[in-house]
């Protein structure tokens, strides 16, 4: 079965984590010049794949701020989460961009990003935009019977699957939580065999069927794109 790296995760998912009293090296070389100062404020199960594209893309004017990944378990408390940061940092950046798509919030993180003046990531989750919005609605009817993954799912498979669901306790539980489910999808960030291998063990764990498709970062790369210094 998949590793728990929940520990790891949480490090990792605040890597990146800047003090307005000590800002970081990209926001250093900013202070005193023209270009915006851009903070994402992001889920952490994104920071792996936000750390990439601000390195592939030599994006210097973003700084990156990640909330536990583990807020996803308890999406009520998304939207307090993202205001309490807004508010700690809004002073030191020109402007902030929320790297959260609902997330199971049912609009509530939306509406607080709206009285809070910041703008946020489209979508229902993280599965629709790394396909891509379009794509991902047009199947949506043909899918209702699919759990989707995502290459930090894979990854955190123990920690934000079966653990939370008690599954390492009580597996019989499976098929009470996923017998209405018929395959697992695999959104994949990268062509990556070992990930692919891992998803796989996921499906079989859950009795699904599998199915995989190489999505790259898709609407994520897109939209931070646009925020240009």
């Amino acid at each position: 079965m998949v590793v728990a790296e929940h520990s790891r995760t949480e490090t990792f998912a605040m890597a990146e984590v800047h003090s307005p009293l000590q800002l970081s090296p990209a926001t250093e070389r900013l202070k005193g010049s023209p270009c915006e100062r851009i903070l994402l404020l992001a889920c952490g199960a994104l920071a792996r794949e936000i750390i990439e594209l601000k390195r592939i893309n030599n994006w210097v004017h973003l700084d990156l701020h990640c909330l536990p990944a583990k807020l996803h378990l308890f999406p009520n408390q998304i939207p307090d989460a993202v205001e309490a940061s807004v508010l700690k940092f809004r002073q030191h950046y020109d402007k902030i961009f929320v790297v959260y798509a609902d997330c199971g919030t049912g609009g509530l993180l939306q509406d607080r990003c709206r009285k809070l003046g910041v703008e946020m990531i489209a979508g229902p989750h993280c599965y629709a935009f790394y396909e891509g919005l379009e794509s991902f609605d047009s199947h949506q009817e043909s899918e209702l019977t699919s759990f989707y993954l995502t290459d930090f799912l894979v990854r955190q498979f123990e920690a934000f699957v079966i653990k939370p669901l008690g599954l390492d306790r009580f597996p019989e539980l499976r098929d009470t939580y996923f017998g209405n489910y018929e395959k697992v999808v695999y959104l994949a960030q990268k062509d990556d065999a070992e990930l692919e291998q891992e998803a796989r063990r996921c499906a079989q764990f859950l009795g699904l069927e599998y199915e995989r498709r190489v999505t790259g970062y898709g609407d994520l790369e897109r939209v931070l794109s646009r925020l240009e210094p």
